[in-house]
């Protein structure tokens, strides 16, 4: 049968697809070697990171004080990553409320919440990650590629799904390149994706718990996109940065990781506590 006028799928661009491969290979085998070593270049990748989406984020919502906003950001970022690689993870997110509240009081009026809120959207991802790989039990790896392997799953056969499959768009005034089959793709392989590699890590004792979290995720990924895209039309812009080849930014990259990483953290820590996060995801 033949798709309805206007829901055709794009044809695959070989020049994008080829940076946007090579680009995240490259990033792939940085984070996955910074996971496995953890230590002190866990910390450093990450900081890193939060800091590249909170300079991209704070350049991007207001001009005043630009220089200012987004060095306290990366400091909160600093600081909050020292204090939940420590076990500390509560008083971390007591500082990124802080240095939320600083950050918008130095933005322009109308912008302000928009100006805080970044602190908490890039800070909140370091908390995540280093209060997971960091934690008081043996799951703290296996947490993060877990993590990597739900979004990154959901996000690749997202792209694929919607482009060969095609089909009504999922929310066009958003996003006008995702699709609904793309999105339902890419979460089903996400989620499949991560409980495989719980069963190769001999960590999927209750399949259908993790399987049903790993789901849960990947739609907190697929948000973290919709939001991330929402965020540049209502500031006007394209892409966060052109800093990464055939991405854009490392906001276009990240979007949907912070939305599961913050959301993993969550629900482990209800579950357990914030130190034992990573355990309360697997011990089902």
């Amino acid at each position: 049968m033949s798709q309805p006028t206007g829901v055709k799928p794009p044809p695959l661009n070989l020049g994008d697809l080829r940076l946007r491969v090579i680009s995240a290979v490259i990033m792939a085998v940085a984070a996955g070697i910074a996971a496995w070593l953890g230590c002190g270049l866990f910390l450093l990748c990450w900081v890193f990171l939060g800091s590249m989406v909170a300079l991209e984020w704070q350049q991007n919502v207001a001009s005043q004080s630009q220089i200012y906003r987004t060095t306290v950001s990366i400091l909160v970022i600093v600081l909050c990553a020292m204090l939940s690689s420590h076990g500390s993870g509560v008083e971390a997110l007591q500082l990124a409320a802080v240095g939320a509240l600083l950050v918008a009081s130095l933005a322009e009026t109308k912008r302000r919440i928009w100006a805080g809120i970044g602190v908490l959207y890039a800070a909140g991802m370091v908390i995540a990650v280093c209060a997971l790989r960091f934690t008081d039990s043996p799951y703290g790896m296996l947490a993060i590629f877990w993590l990597f392997a739900v979004v990154w799953g959901t996000d690749v056969m997202a792209y694929f799904g919607g482009r060969l499959i095609g089909g009504p768009k999922l929310w066009p005034r958003i996003s006008p390149s995702k699709t609904w089959s793309g999105t339902l793709v890419g979460i089903a392989s996400g989620a499949l994706l991560g409980l495989f590699l719980c069963w190769l890590a001999g960590k999927a004792g209750a399949p259908g718990f993790v399987l049903g979290l790993g789901l849960i995720l990947a739609i907190g990924a697929q948000m973290g996109d919709l939001f991330e895209s929402a965020i540049k039309r209502r500031f006007g812009v394209k892409d966060s940065s052109p800093l990464i080849p055939g991405h854009g930014g490392f906001m276009d990259r990240l979007d949907g990781f912070i939305f599961a990483s913050i959301l993993a953290l969550m629900i482990g820590a209800m579950r357990y506590d914030i130190r034992l996060a990573a355990a309360g995801l697997f011990q089902w």
